[in-house]
């Protein structure tokens, strides 16, 4: 991909390795000399149609469009509306030649890959393919997304994992995990990045452990493609993310992977004239529905290569870290520990706020209403947190925005 809003990409030194992450460490107690990150992404804003009103913080968990890409999408839009017949007689082929191009930049095989709308969706399809039994159990932790720890719960028993926020590093997980597992544990669900406390969960090292054990691996990596330069180490039996996220691509747009092994058991979620070719071809045609997504997802991997990946991860690393370390000056508010490389940070909050979901959701469009912040606010027993991401629109004052807002809106109580 091509834009003129698109600066040149830059030769900067990846923060990440290992499948993404170097490794866990805390951050309580821990501080350089701070100073503000080298500014603006150049041109970030401008590939973006936000409002500049409104400091977007919250990049994790919708993700945001580029220009380019949105443009790609309205093409292929056009495209259907002039000619429906060309356009859904080929499409199966097209939606081939697109995962192809997202499979390159995954470093992901093309035919173990099948596009899906998001990680729910691919949580299921990943699920059902288990042909889980009444006694088995799956694994999963405190941590798992809503909609995919409870897709695990309709199809069989589970065994929750609980992981205190404060564990410091990735052997605790691991040991966590490991120390979980029955005779009838049959598979692990598991984050690769959690969505709450935004750290690393699913590890190579976890994964290898598991699969010594012949416990099959489903990992739910919805923030991994484009924020991780290698979002399939460790080789799970599943994985699944999303590409609305930080692969820039449209709302909707996510793939599931699986292993040669497992392919075969992967239904198609509804019956279609794909149907005899197979996973990953019968999983993603679903005869006339707006392909449009799939189809231009290719585009936002493109972009991230033409501005460099190593490049914008870094430069959301370093930005997101710095407004974490404004957040950590707020009274009670205290770090947890993270990956580095990654574009979100989670603190707590001052005990007793956001225990509950609803005191969660309520304290969340406070901070919308009053100080024009979009951020994560999640709950947690006793106390839960704030999340906050950085995407090549956001700028340093953007942070010192909520963290001035947040000190005088938690200190009236």
């Amino acid at each position: 991909m091509t834009a003129s809003a698109v600066p040149p990409a830059g030769a900067g030194q990846s923060v990440t390795g290992g499948g993404g992450v170097r490794g866990i460490r805390g951050i309580r107690g821990v501080r350089g000399v701070r100073g503000v990150p080298g500014g603006e992404f150049p041109g970030g804003a401008r590939l973006f149609r936000l409002d500049p009103a409104v400091a977007h913080l919250n990049h994790g968990s919708f993700g945001a469009v580029p220009v380019p890409v949105a443009e790609a999408q309205r093409r292929l839009t056009e495209e259907v509306m002039a000619d429906p017949d060309a356009f859904f007689l080929g499409v199966a082929d097209r939606l081939a030649a697109a995962r192809g191009r997202v499979a390159a930049h995954l470093g992901a095989d093309p035919e173990g890959i099948a596009f899906v709308t998001n990680a729910t969706e691919a949580a299921n399809l990943a699920l059902d393919a288990l042909r889980l039994d009444a006694d088995d159990e799956v694994l999963v932790t405190d941590h798992g997304y809503g909609t995919v720890v409870a897709a695990a719960a309709r199809r069989a028993r589970t065994v929750t994992v609980a992981l205190d926020p404060g564990l410091p590093d990735e052997d605790a997980v691991r040991e966590a995990v490991l120390a979980a597992l029955t005779p009838r544990t049959r598979a692990v669900l598991i984050d690769q990045i959690s969505s709450p406390t935004a750290r690393p969960l699913a590890t190579p090292r976890l994964l290898a452990a598991l699969r010594e054990r012949g416990i099959t691996t489903v990992v739910d990596g919805a923030h991994a493609p484009g924020m991780l330069a290698d979002p399939l180490a460790g080789a799970p039996d599943f994985w699944f993310g999303n590409l609305h996220k930080w692969a820039y691509a449209p709302a909707g747009s996510a793939v599931l992977a699986v292993a040669p092994a497992h392919r075969a058991r992967v239904d198609a979620p509804v019956p279609s004239w794909e149907d005899d070719r197979g996973f990953p071809r019968a999983v993603e045609y679903r005869a006339t529905v707006d392909y449009t997504g799939w189809l231009a997802a290719p585009e936002g991997l493109d972009l991230v290569a033409d501005l460099g990946g190593d490049r914008v991860r870094a430069h959301n690393a370093e930005l997101v870290g710095y407004g974490a370390e404004l957040l950590d000056e707020i009274p009670g508010v205290t770090p947890l520990p993270y990956g580095e490389g990654l574009a979100m940070r989670s603190l707590r909050l001052p005990a007793g706020l956001a225990r509950t979901q609803p005191e969660a959701v309520a304290l969340r469009e406070e901070i919308a209403a009053r100080l024009g912040c979009r951020v994560l606010v999640w709950n947690w027993p006793g106390g839960g947190g704030i999340r906050v991401s950085a995407q090549i629109y956001n700028r340093p004052e953007e942070y010192e925005r909520l963290t001035a807002g947040l000190r005088d809106l938690l200190a009236r109580g």
